[in-house]
Parts: structure tokens; sequence; C-alpha cells
């Protein structure tokens, strides 16, 4: 297969980084190391290309009605220039995909997509529209920069003219980057304010230029999706395809309070208003690890006889917690916090301990 490539990747090559295949794209992991990336993220500012990620938009007259048919949380809930966050899920409950959804105006919204759904995504939000509003893929039309860390805000702010200490989180303004249009959505997949930036593909590679530039006495560094999942796993935030997927459902999967079960129909009601009348057999948890070792993906949690009772889905050592954590499918016995499970590591059961999440908690 033939990988493409993002609107940024000369901004990356130029910038040293270590380039791999992801989800179809060439995509930097790391520039001066994942550690160095991620703390810079937590204490200073990070950029992150997010352009393979997915947009599609819903255009007329009831793009709202079916935007909110097709996904689990409701959009009548939210303002004009208010995101949410939702999962969108089959008939049955399963989770196509979660995704980032962004109201612009009843007649105008706009959807961000997991870039190794985005054709799966395109597809069936086009099927489910059933030619009542436009269905349209933009995905090639954006570039997508996120802007994360403590100061964020301050580099963000020296490239518009929008004051954007007024966009609240989960909010976003249409504006100017740098002289060019923009998105400027205060969203982000780190734990840390910030924000993500849609500008057109053409205007990517300045804007990014910009952003380094303009942030260089605020210690601006590039960040690659190797710092990206470490921060993301200390927040315990899902990752779609690792953690979840078609196979899982919101309930058990920590985000039961993106299904909105008292709004109108939608794909999928009738399946997870079942589900939560019957309770969970088994759920997502955050672990430690109490023994030595690092849980990878796919790593099975046994019981003391050493059959497989649940699955390891996501596992790193954290750099901000200096703890080896990660998020694991257990049964609903072993799901409360302060309960011992073992992780078959190369063959050795280890001992972890369910614990809250987020594992990484701002002083």
């Amino acid at each position: 297969m033939t990988l493409k490539r993002t609107a940024l990747y000369e901004n990356h090559v130029q910038a040293g980084a270590k380039i791999v295949p992801f989800a179809g794209y060439e995509m930097p992991v790391q520039y001066s190391g994942v550690i160095d990336e991620h703390t810079t993220v937590r204490t200073k500012v990070g950029l992150f290309d997010v352009s393979h990620m997915g947009e599609v938009e819903f255009k007329g007259e009831k793009a709202l009605a079916v935007a909110n048919r097709i996904i689990t949380n409701d959009l009548n809930r939210i303002e004009d220039g208010q995101a949410c966050y939702t999962a969108m899920c089959r008939p049955d409950g399963g989770i196509i995909d979660d995704l980032v959804t962004y109201r612009i105006s009843a007649e105008h919204i706009l959807i961000c997509v997991n870039a190794s759904n985005r054709e799966k995504d395109f597809n069936w939000m086009k099927e489910q529209a059933k030619g009542e509003c436009e269905v349209i893929d933009r995905s090639d039309d954006y570039v997508q920069i996120a802007v994360q860390g403590p100061n964020a805000v301050e580099l963000v702010g020296r490239l518009t003219e929008t004051d954007v200490t007024t966009i609240g989180t989960y909010r976003f303004a249409m504006g100017q980057i740098d002289g060019k249009d923009a998105i400027i959505s205060r969203t982000g997949y780190t734990g840390e304010d910030g924000f993500e930036l849609y500008v057109g593909s053409e205007d990517g590679s300045a804007i990014w230029d910009a952003l380094m530039a303009k942030g260089e006495d605020l210690g601006v560094k590039p960040a690659g999706l190797g710092a990206r999942d470490s921060l993301r796993l200390e927040m315990c935030f899902a990752l779609y395809g690792n953690d979840i997927d078609e196979t899982t459902h919101p309930f058990e999967s920590r985000l039961g309070w993106v299904v909105k079960l008292d709004k109108d129909e939608f794909i999928g009601k009738e399946a997870l208003t079942k589900i939560k009348a019957d309770g969970n057999t088994r759920r997502m948890v955050g672990f430690e690890m109490i023994d030595r070792g690092i849980a990878r993906h796919d790593y099975p949690v046994v019981n003391e006889a050493g059959e497989e009772v649940g699955k390891v889905t996501s596992g790193t050592k954290g750099p901000s917690v200096n703890k080896a954590v990660g998020i694991a499918f257990v049964p609903v016995s072993h799901a409360k916090a302060g309960s011992e499970i073992l992780i078959s590591i190369r063959g050795k059961s280890a001992k972890a301990l369910v614990v809250k999440t987020p594992f990484y908690k701002k002083a």
C-alpha cells in the first residue's frame, strides 16, 4: 500500500523527525525523543501534526438532526460554537468510532474522525444520512495542528486577533491564524490546556513554521506520535483500535457518559438501553504495575490458575508519573480501585493494582 503524506511532511523531515507508517500515512513518531517531547507538552508547549485525522461535514436544513441520529451524545444540548465528544455505534451497540463533533450551526456540523476510520466512517455516515442532508468528506482540505501545553494560549494568541482566552473548553471560534482562515478549537488529547487548529491544507506548512518561530521563547517543540500516546495514556484516554473498537460498547469502556439514552432515536439506542439494564460482565480499568515489567497491548489478564480472564489494551511507563501504567478490560469483580490483578508478561504472572484515573493529575 502506498502511504500518504500530510501537508506538513517536509516540515517534519527538516526538523529531523523519525518517520514511521501510521494509519496509512508517513508520520513523525519522535523528534528530540519521546520523553523530552512529553515533558515539553506538560511544562511548556508542543506542536502535533494531526492532519491524518478525518473531517466530515453535514450541511443542510436537517444537518443537526441527521448527525444527532448517528451519534450517541446529544447536539441539542450544546450551542453553536460548542463541541462534544461522542461515540458512533452500530445497531448492536459496538463502537464504530469515537468522535469530536462541532456544532457550527444547526445547518452545519463538522465531525472529526479517527485516521484509521476515515473511509469507513464517511461511508457509514453517508449511508445513514439517507440523502436528507449533504455529507461531505473534507479530510484532505484540512491541516490539523494541535498546540498543547501550559504556554499554548500565549502562543496561539500571538498569531490571531481572536481573544483565545475567551474560548472555553470544548468550544471553538471561527477566526484566522497568521492571517489565514481557521477553526480555533479549545480541545486536545494530552490532558493539558491547548487548541486544535483546523486550517486549509495549502496554509498548513507556513502556519506550522509561524507557530515554531513565534513560540521559540515559550519553549515550543514539535512532538510526535510517541509523546501523543504517552500523554493520552497518562490521562487514560481511549485510543480507537487499541482500547475500543466495534467489539466493545460504551458502558464497559468508560464512555457511558457520552450516551444520552433520553434523546430521540439514534443508532444503537435500543441495544445500549438493554446493555445498560443488564449490566456489564467486564469493565475497562486503569492499572499500575506492582511487580516489575510493563504490560503491553494484548497481554492477557489471568487468574491464579493462569487462565485468561481479560486483556491489556494499552500500557507504557508514564514519563510524568514515573510508573508502569496501562488500561485493561477485566471482570467486573476486579474492576474496583484497589483490586489486584495478574497480567501475563512474557509467560510470567505479574501483579498490578487497579487504580483511580487519570494516572496524571496536575499539581
